[in-house]
């Protein structure tokens, strides 16, 4: 089918979808094209068949433990599977000229997710990487406030969970702020400094990495799986402003240094906090995933994006010094 008359099949009729790995991201994605309009859930496919069957009866859909049932009967795929299955499930979709969005990260290696981006150009695919923090509306509020950022702070801490712990905290956790720190920053990385503990695993619990671009900008982001309390920040210097993204409060508040102020005197400041909530981050990053697949458009957040914030996550795994 060409890519023209896919898009005009998009656009008049509903996109036949489906998800892979109904664990506790995947029922989210069941619920969400679930209730969507122009979508029709297909089927729900978890290798544990209560789990599929138990999904499936809440979305008003088949339950299946094969994914490769599913070849030939949708349009497009959500897969969230853990992390070490993402390649191989991708990968087949991929070459059935499905589309997919893959939870974070891409793939175990990169790799891995340079495979899948090569094949993904090769048959024409949409593949979209699920950083949900893109579309979390306190960072989407900075469109057009952040222009050159110089110094970048990141801080994002949770309590243990049993989930996620396929991999170590770098992937798990600091991925989110990576991905957002390319996306702001897009200069090539050229050092990095980073310290990691096991503290609950036997891999890296609690991170730091400190990054320095070809721009000039320096990032320093901490992650931790081990905190008594959730937190996700993120602040941002850059000339004449500073500004603090509190994720999850959907909060930013911006500082700036207004211009006039006689030398030697003191500058004059401004202070601003807006609350920017009221938008559900996973709907707009499946509706997102929707249009590009209609639209045969760039994603939002594209293969190639979820690459680079993997190479980088690999590059500072591969210097954590532990002690």
């Amino acid at each position: 089918m060409s890519e023209h008359s896919q898009a005009m099949k998009g656009a008049n009729q509903a996109l036949r979808v489906g998800v892979v790995g109904v664990g506790y991201l995947g029922r989210f994605h069941a619920q969400k094209y679930a209730a969507l309009p122009g979508v029709t859930l297909v089927a729900v496919v978890d290798t544990n068949a209560d789990r599929a069957a138990e999904i499936a009866q809440e979305a008003q859909t088949t339950g299946l433990t094969d994914y490769r049932a599913l070849f030939g009967q949708v349009d497009c795929v959500s897969i969230a599977v853990p992390t070490q299955f993402h390649h191989d499930v991708a990968r087949d979709f991929l070459t059935h000229d499905i589309d997919v969005l893959v939870e974070k990260p891409l793939t175990a290696t990169a790799a891995e997710g340079q495979e899948l981006v090569a094949l993904a150009d090769r048959h024409q695919r949409i593949l979209q990487v699920g950083h949900l923090e893109r579309f979390n509306p306190a960072l989407r509020s900075l469109t057009g406030i952040l222009t050159a950022p110089r110094f970048i702070e990141c801080q994002r801490v949770a309590p243990f969970v049993e989930r996620g712990t396929d991999v170590d905290v770098v992937r798990d956790l600091m991925i989110h702020d990576l991905d957002v720190i390319l996306s702001l920053v897009r200069s090539p990385v050229t050092s990095i400094e980073a310290f990691g503990v096991p503290v609950l695993t036997s891999e890296p619990d609690i991170a730091n990495a400190r990054l320095r671009f070809a721009s000039g900008c320096i990032a320093n982001v901490t992650a931790s799986r081990v905190a008594l309390k959730r937190e996700r920040k993120m602040r941002v210097f850059q000339l004449d402003t500073y500004l603090v993204v509190d994720y999850g409060e959907h909060r930013i508040r911006i500082c700036r240094r207004e211009p006039g102020a006689q030398p030697g005197a003191l500058p004059n400041l401004t202070f601003e906090e807006r609350e920017v909530g009221g938008e559900d981050a996973l709907e707009e990053e499946i509706r997102a995933f929707l249009q590009a697949v209609r639209d045969r458009s760039q994603p939002v957040v594209s293969g190639q994006d979820g690459l680079q914030a993997l190479e980088v996550a690999e590059r500072i795994v591969g210097c954590l010094e532990i002690p």
